[in-house]
């Protein structure tokens, strides 16, 4: 399965492929450059197809899990001063997406989306230890429902620090120049759903209360939706 975001891409792409091939044929190209241009073409579709894969997953939801939120490898593993929404100490675990990865992004969590925001910001490259906080980024917070369905920080300060609350970001890098998310502030949500894209490789860094018991470790290669990066 195609993901929807690749449908511009790949229109595009098609059409580049029709003009190269048209014009190596007009203008009477030998047998080498002819090959050439199938070969080009060949590898632009199939780089493009396979970047915008959205492979089926078959999501076990559980409330006491942490799932990860994308593919990719486990690059950060740090407790970090958190000072846009909870503003204490949190526990990072950054996984890293490269080019080769599935690019759907999921909730690592059930719960309600507490808290959104889209910061514009810079291009490093996606392993600089200041691309969390000066790229362009998403921040997102799910906070966990209680038994009678609501939120258990509703009614309290926002970015008070609620035990069980989970922020996660995407991260844009060098080459991402498009982050996608699909949520908005108040929205129940379900874990391993998916909530959204970032294209040409980044990161996602997940804050989660210290102390909290991970199930990875660094350079671990984790899966999204399927792989339990953390106990609650």
């Amino acid at each position: 399965m195609i993901h929807k975001e690749g449908t511009p891409t790949i229109i595009l792409s098609l059409i580049f492929i029709v003009i190269l091939n048209a014009a190596i044929h007009f203008l009477g190209g030998n047998e080498i450059i002819e090959w050439l241009g199938y070969l080009i073409s060949a590898f632009l579709i199939v780089t493009v197809l396979q970047f915008f894969r959205n492979p089926s997953r078959n999501i076990l939801v559980n409330d006491k899990h942490v799932l990860s939120p994308c593919d990719g490898k486990v690059v950060v593993i740090e407790e970090v001063m958190e000072d846009e929404y909870f503003h204490d100490k949190r526990l990072q675990v950054s996984i890293f997406m490269s080019p080769i990865n599935v690019h759907v992004n999921r909730y690592p969590m059930s719960g309600k989306v507490a808290y959104y925001k889209y910061h514009p910001g810079k291009y490093l490259v996606a392993w600089h230890p200041k691309s969390s906080t000066e790229n362009e980024r998403t921040t997102v917070v799910i906070t966990p429902l209680s038994s009678d369905g609501r939120a258990r920080n509703e009614g309290r300060e926002h970015g008070s620090g609620v035990g069980g609350e989970v922020l996660f970001r995407q991260i844009a890098g060098a080459l991402a120049r498009r982050i996608v998310f699909y949520g908005k502030e108040s929205e129940t949500v379900k874990q391993g759903d998916q909530c959204g894209f970032i294209k040409f490789g980044s990161r996602v860094d997940v804050f989660l209360p210290v102390g909290t018991k991970l199930s990875v470790k660094l350079n671990d290669v984790v899966t999204g939706g399927i792989s339990v990066i953390a106990e609650v």
